[in-house]
C-alpha cells in the first residue's frame, strides 16, 4: 500500500510541476530522497511524463489537428507550403531535434552524473534567475504569429538544456520565448507544443527499461503514477494559460531559488545526499 500511496504523490507532483516553470525532473528527484524512498529513476520520470504530455494532447487536439493537417498537405500540395500552420508543424519538428539528438548521444550521462542534487539545486538556482531575468527585459510584444525559423531554432536548443534535471523543459523555452520578445502566453503555448515529440519519444525509448529493468515500482505502479500525472497535469495546463495572460512569472521564480537554495543547505548539512 505504501508503494501505491508514494506513486500517487509522485504522479500528482509529475502533473502540477512539469507545466509550470519549476522541473518536475527536480521535484521526482529532491521529494523522494527527502522522505527517504529512494531515486526513482529517469526511466519512471520519462514514462510518467507521457502522462502529462497525453493531456497536452487532449488540451491542444484542435491545434495539433489543425497543424498537422497543414503540414501533411504541405508536403505534397506546394500551395500549402507558406501557409501558418504548416510552418508550424516544422518549426516544432526543426526546434525538436536538439533535444532529440542530445538526448540519446548523452543518455548515459542524463541517468547517472547529471542526476546528482549538487546539480539539481544549482540548475533550479540559476534558471531561476534566468526567467527572473527575461521576465524583466523581454518585450512581451511578439504573437506566435510572428514565429520564424530563427526563433524555433533558438527555442529548441532552449529545451535542450532540460536534459539536465533541474533546468525545466517549460521554465528554459519560456526564458527564450521572453528573450525574443514574445508574450507569456504565446512563449507558453509553444513550450507545450515544443515538448511532444520530445517528451512522447522519450517515453517511448525508457519504456523498456521502466517496464522490465531493475526499477523502484513495478509496472502497474509506474502506470497509476502517469495517468494521476495526466489527471493533474491537464487541470494546470488549463489554469498556467489562465494566469500567465495577466501575471508574470515572478512568484516561480522565488521559489526555484528557494528550493535550489533548500536543497544545497541540506545537502550541506548531511540531511540530504546526492
Amino acid at each position: 500500500m505504501a508503494d501505491w500511496l508514494q506513486v500517487a504523490f509522485l504522479g500528482v507532483l509529475q502533473g502540477l510541476t512539469e507545466f509550470l516553470p519549476i522541473s518536475s525532473s527536480a521535484h521526482l528527484r529532491i521529494f523522494p530522497e527527502l522522505f527517504g524512498w529512494g531515486d526513482p529513476g529517469a526511466a519512471f520520470t520519462a514514462v510518467v511524463q507521457i502522462g502529462t504530455e497525453a493531456a497536452v494532447l487532449l488540451f491542444f487536439r484542435r491545434d495539433i489537428w489543425r497543424i498537422g493537417a497543414a503540414w501533411l498537405r504541405s508536403l505534397v500540395d506546394p500551395r500549402w507550403r507558406g501557409q501558418r500552420d504548416a510552418l508550424m508543424g516544422w518549426y516544432i519538428i526543426v526546434g525538436s531535434l536538439p533535444i532529440v539528438a542530445l538526448g540519446i548521444a548523452f543518455k548515459d550521462v542524463i541517468e547517472t552524473d547529471l542526476r546528482s542534487l549538487w546539480i539539481v539545486g544549482s540548475t533550479l538556482i540559476g534558471l531561476g534567475l534566468v526567467l527572473g531575468l527575461a521576465e524583466r527585459v523581454g518585450a512581451r510584444s511578439r504573437s506566435l504569429d510572428k514565429l520564424g525559423w530563427r526563433s524555433a531554432v533558438l527555442l529548441g536548443l532552449a529545451q535542450a538544456l532540460a536534459l539536465v534535471p533541474g533546468v525545466s523543459r517549460s521554465g528554459a523555452t519560456i526564458s527564450m520565448g521572453l528573450f525574443l520578445g514574445y508574450e507569456r502566453e504565446a512563449a507558453t503555448r509553444f513550450a507545450f507544443l515544443l515538448a511532444i515529440p520530445a517528451v512522447v519519444g522519450a517515453g517511448a525509448f525508457e519504456l523498456k527499461d521502466a517496464v522490465g529493468g531493475d526499477n523502484l515500482y513495478s509496472p502497474l505502479e509506474t502506470l497509476l503514477a502517469t495517468v494521476v500525472a495526466f489527471v493533474v497535469g491537464y487541470a494546470t495546463i488549463a489554469w498556467l494559460l489562465r494566469y500567465v495572460s495577466t501575471r508574470s512569472y515572478a512568484p516561480f521564480v522565488v521559489y526555484r531559488v528557494a528550493l535550489g537554495a533548500g536543497v544545497l543547505v541540506l545537502l550541506g548539512a548531511g540531511v540530504l545526499t546526492a
